[in-house]
């Protein structure tokens, strides 16, 4: 069994934890193009794409902390802070226990902000310090970039490691039964990687879910328990359907986001290792980040007894009818895409490595436009 601490990497260099940051700047504003690059084509709905871009500039938010937080890795600070620990063999994401440390510093940033001197104190402090001494001020640069963690954490909307169901109304189907969104996310400490759940069901309680005290507590705890990248879609729906008589899920997807691959970060091997060394792309450019879309959806509905005289409904979902593959899968379908700039994708297409064949091509310009092969 493999150690997977040997598996994760600290970015001590200051240019290189600065470069990381950039790197997914600009692959998570990439990705939010793509999305809607999706939904023009029809091929993901308006409610989707709203949903996913409210997660993907929460992930956003939580790389911008992260990068005050490490803003002066490898400088001398007076102090050690440690450096960010990524994933680079499997994710290229940072390991879970970066957005766990995270969470609970976001419970005391109050508390931090009102013992440190303000912005405005520290910067004058570094011009005097600059004007004065003639030395580079990294101990008042290190203290304003830990202030600005602070600020970004005290603003909030960040992408946690469990980040928990909200519930959208649909639409009303008929009386007493009401059709809701729900979606939620993880950080799956497994593969370190992010994890985005939408699931939409049709609601015959009385109550309507998302004011009935008792079911939505209920529901909520129950998904999150499930929010694991390696059950299958299939395994979560049943359970949820068996769990709650009076919800029907009619739709459940589960979008992963990544794994990230670089041939300045990460160490994956595959066929992409090759396609990202042999491209040699500039700085910015030498990535590509694989994008999986997991659906599952109902096919027909059964009735069984319940008690002496009631009934329930019961979901029957469709399963992959395609080679058989459904029972491996536990989805109706998958569809797998990987997102990269020109330059690996031109060395992707000439290679052509197997298995790349039912994969979606999305290649990205830096001035934002979105095409798909």
């Amino acid at each position: 069994m493999t150690d997977p601490a040997k598996d994760h990497a600290g970015l001590a260099d200051t240019f290189a934890s600065r470069r990381y940051f950039k790197k997914f700047d600009t692959i998570i504003r990439h990705l939010t193009r793509v999305a809607a690059a999706m939904q023009a084509e029809g091929r993901l709905s308006k409610s989707d794409v709203k949903v996913l871009t409210c997660y993907l500039m929460r992930l956003n938010f939580t790389f911008r902390a992260l990068s005050m937080k490490y803003l002066m890795a490898g400088r001398d600070t007076g102090r050690f802070f440690g450096s960010l620990a990524m994933d680079k063999r499997d994710s290229g994401f940072p390991v879970a226990a970066e957005l766990m440390t995270m969470a609970n510093d976001a419970q005391q940033a109050e508390r931090h902000l009102g013992n440190m001197a303000s912005e405005e104190q520290l910067k004058d402090d570094m011009v005097r310090t600059i004007i004065a001494d003639r030395t580079v001020p990294s101990k008042l640069q290190f203290a304003l970039s830990q202030r600005l963690y602070y600020q970004e954490l005290l603003k909030g909307q960040l992408f946690w490691t469990q980040n928990d169901p909200e519930c959208e109304w649909l639409e009303n189907i008929g009386e007493r039964r009401r059709r809701f969104l729900l979606h939620w996310a993880a950080y799956d400490s497994q593969v370190n990687l992010p994890v985005i759940y939408l699931m939409e069901l049709e609601d015959s309680g009385k109550v309507a879910l998302p004011k009935d005290e008792r079911r939505w507590p209920e529901v909520q705890a129950h998904l999150m328990a499930q929010a694991l990248a390696g059950l299958k879609l299939v395994t979560i729906a049943k359970g949820f359907d068996e769990d709650f008589d009076d919800l029907h899920p009619k739709q459940l997807r589960r979008y992963h986001v990544g794994p990230m691959y670089s041939s300045a970060y990460t160490e994956q091997s595959g066929p992409l290792h090759q396609v990202l060394e042999e491209a040699e792309a500039p700085a910015g450019q030498d990535w590509a980040l694989a994008w999986t879309l997991e659906e599952l959806e109902s096919e027909e509905v059964r009735e069984e007894r319940s008690g002496w005289f009631g009934t329930v409904e019961r979901e029957i979902f469709a399963l992959d009818p395609f080679g058989g593959r459904g029972a491996d899968t536990g989805a109706t379908r998958t569809q797998r895409a990987i997102i990269l700039p020109q330059r690996p994708f031109q060395v992707l297409a000439e290679l052509d490595p197997p298995g790349f064949g039912d994969v979606q091509k999305f290649v990205v310009s830096e001035a934002g436009q979105v095409l798909r092969y």
